[in-house]
C-alpha cells in the first residue's frame, strides 16, 4: 500500500516521504480501515510517539497521522461492534501507524459508526478537533448553561468546534483570535470577539470557563480572568500559573467512540459544522504538512476517491 512515512527525527517535514508499506495486521481487537480521508496535526512529528513505541523503541518507518474516516475491510480476532463494510471514522493510536495511508489498523473502540450522509472529508475533520474540544468543556471544565466562557482560537480547528457546542448547551461565548478570525468566530455563534493583537481582551472581564490552545503568554494571563470556582482548560502545555480561587487542567484527547457518535448525530442534524479548508491527496501530504501560508479549516489528506468494497 501507498503511505506518507517519517524516518529521520532531524529531517523534521523535509523528511516525508510517500513510500509503498506492508498492508497492516490487524492484532486482537482491531480492524483494518480502507482510508478514505485522513486528518494530521503539524506538530506530531514533535511528538515522542510518533518515533518510537510504548516501551521506548524506534518504530521508523512510522506512518503519520490520526484521524480518518473510510471503511472496515477487515477485522482482528476478538473484535466486535463493528463489521465488514462499515462506514467509520475515528482516531488512531497515538503509538502505531496512523492514517496517511491507504489501509490503517485501528482498535475498534477508537471508531464510530458514520452515517452514509457525512462525506469523509468533513468525518475526518472530526475526531481530534471534536473530542478536544467536547472533553475540554464539558468533561474537565463542566461548562453548563448559563455559564461564559473565553476560547482562546475560537476560528481554529478546536476553538470553532468549542464555540458551537458551547453555544449549543446555552452558554454565553466569547471568542479569541486573529483579527481576520472574527467574522468566521462570530458567524459560528460567539457574542463578543477579540483581537489578540490589537484589543484589550482582558476587558472580558471574569468567566467561568477559559479554554486555550495557544499556551505561552496567552495562557499564562489567562489564569487572571477565571472567577472563583471557575476553571482554565488548556492543550497545550500545563498551566504554571493558577487561577487564584478555581482550577486549571491540562489535558490531552483521548478516543471515545459514544462522544464521536453524538458529535456525528450533530454534523448530521445542521447543529455541528466543522470547517474543512483545502483538500490535498495523499502525494500531497507531505508539502500539506510543510504549509505555511495560515488558511482558514483544516486541511484534509484525500486517500481515496470513491467508496471502497470490502476486501478492496
Amino acid at each position: 500500500m501507498r503511505a506518507i512515512t517519517v524516518r529521520d527525527r532531524d529531517a523534521g517535514v523535509s523528511g516525508l516521504t510517500l513510500t509503498d508499506m506492508p498492508h497492516p495486521h490487524a492484532a486482537e481487537n482491531d480492524v483494518i480501515v480502507r482510508v478514505h480521508a485522513a486528518g494530521f496535526t503539524p506538530g506530531e512529528l514533535d511528538w515522542p510517539a510518533t518515533w518510537t513505541d510504548r516501551a521506548g523503541r524506534d518504530r521508523t518507518p512510522s506512518i503519520p497521522g490520526h484521524e480518518l474516516s473510510g471503511v472496515v475491510v477487515e477485522l482482528g480476532y476478538g473484535t466486535t461492534g463493528l463489521t465488514v463494510g462499515q462506514r467509520v471514522f475515528g482516531l488512531t493510536d497515538w503509538a502505531r501507524d496512523g492514517s496517511l495511508a491507504e489501509y490503517a489498523a485501528v482498535e475498534a473502540r477508537n471508531l464510530a459508526p458514520l452515517a452514509a450522509d457525512i462525506d469523509h472529508i468533513v468525518a475526518a475533520a472530526l475526531p481530534i478537533s471534536g473530542l478536544t474540544a467536547w472533553q475540554g468543556l464539558f468533561d474537565h471544565a463542566h461548562l453548563r448553561t448559563g455559564q461564559t466562557v473565553l476560547i482562546h482560537g475560537a476560528a481554529g480547528g478546536v476553538g470553532s468546534i468549542a464555540v458551537q457546542l458551547a453555544r449549543e448547551v446555552g452558554a454565553h461565548v466569547i471568542g479569541t483570535g486573529r483579527a481576520d478570525d472574527r467574522e468566521v468566530a462570530v458567524g459560528l455563534g460567539a457574542q463578543a470577539f477579540f483581537d489578540l493583537a490589537a484589543d484589550d481582551w482582558h476587558r472580558a472581564g471574569e468567566v467561568d470557563v477559559v479554554f486555550d490552545v495557544i499556551g505561552g503568554d496567552i495562557l499564562d494571563r489567562s489564569a487572571g480572568l477565571v472567577r472563583p470556582g471557575g476553571t482554565l482548560v488548556t492543550i497545550a502545555a500545563p498551566p504554571t500559573v493558577q487561577p487564584r480561587d478555581g482550577r486549571a487542567v491540562f489535558f490531552v484527547v483521548e478516543p471515545d467512540r459514544a462522544q464521536l457518535t453524538d458529535l456525528a448525530q450533530r454534523v448530521r442534524t445542521g447543529r455541528l459544522n466543522p470547517i474543512v479548508g483545502a483538500v490535498r491527496p495523499l502525494s500531497e501530504a507531505a508539502s500539506a504538512f510543510a504549509r505555511r501560508r495560515r488558511t482558514p479549516g483544516r486541511t484534509i489528506i484525500q486517500v481515496a476517491d470513491q467508496e471502497a468494497t470490502p476486501g478492496s
